[in-house]
């Protein structure tokens, strides 16, 4: 399977932790966006969104993040524990990936992308309580859980962790949520976690504490 990424993508680092879960290699194929590689010929005719992580898996073509977790876990998983078969389980864990995208990593990004990005002086404080405000939502979730929805990975953690472990990088404390401390930390144990998450993490935090002046 082609996979095109960029390691300082946070989506694009949650499919590749899935990815380790299965068991799939992935043949890697890195795209600058800094440099505007994604907007090569040959990539758009791949995706004409021309956005990463993008996933070819023979004749299937795949992007957005965590339709690519989903489709990883149940075309290749052993079982259904990382994407439930259960409706009512699934759509737990699918109500984590959507709160992932469109509320924590969306609110995280409203706080860092116009500094880092967009020319922006300055951050604005507001933005990071909102940010704020959803790890306290997380916190909240994880009470009496090891991962978000119980007791098993899910693909739900793969992209949460992918968003936590940017925030904290960025030199965003999230030392009072004690709960995403513990679950965190059990995250870093996952197949893969050093190798396919955490460098592309750090090298995110290091770009965006040095425009925050964090």
């Amino acid at each position: 399977m082609d996979f095109y990424y960029m390691p300082l993508s946070a989506p694009c680092r949650a499919n590749m932790l899935t990815a380790k879960a299965v068991g799939k290699e992935l043949n890697l194929k890195y795209l600058n966006l800094m440099a505007g590689e994604q907007m090569k010929p040959e990539f758009v005719a791949i995706n004409p969104q021309h956005v990463v992580p993008t996933l070819v898996d023979g004749d299937f073509v795949l992007w957005e993040s965590r339709a690519i977790c989903s489709y990883l876990a149940s075309q290749y998983g052993k079982d259904d524990s990382l994407y439930p078969n259960d409706p009512k389980k699934r759509a737990i864990v699918d109500r984590f990936l959507y709160f992932d995208m469109g509320t924590l990593y969306h609110r995280f990004g409203e706080y860092v992308y116009p500094v880092v990005f967009r020319g922006q002086e300055k951050p604005e404080p507001e933005k990071l309580e909102k940010a704020m405000e959803a790890l306290g939502w997380m916190d909240s979730w994880l009470e009496g859980k090891s991962y978000i929805t119980g007791d098993n990975v899910t693909v739900a953690d793969h992209s949460l962790v992918a968003t936590v472990s940017t925030i904290v990088a960025a030199g965003i404390d999230i030392s009072k949520f004690s709960n995403i401390v513990a679950w965190f930390e059990l995250c870093k144990k996952l197949p893969g976690y050093d190798e396919v998450n955490a460098p592309g993490a750090e090298e995110f935090g290091t770009m965006v504490k040095a425009k925050l002046g964090n």
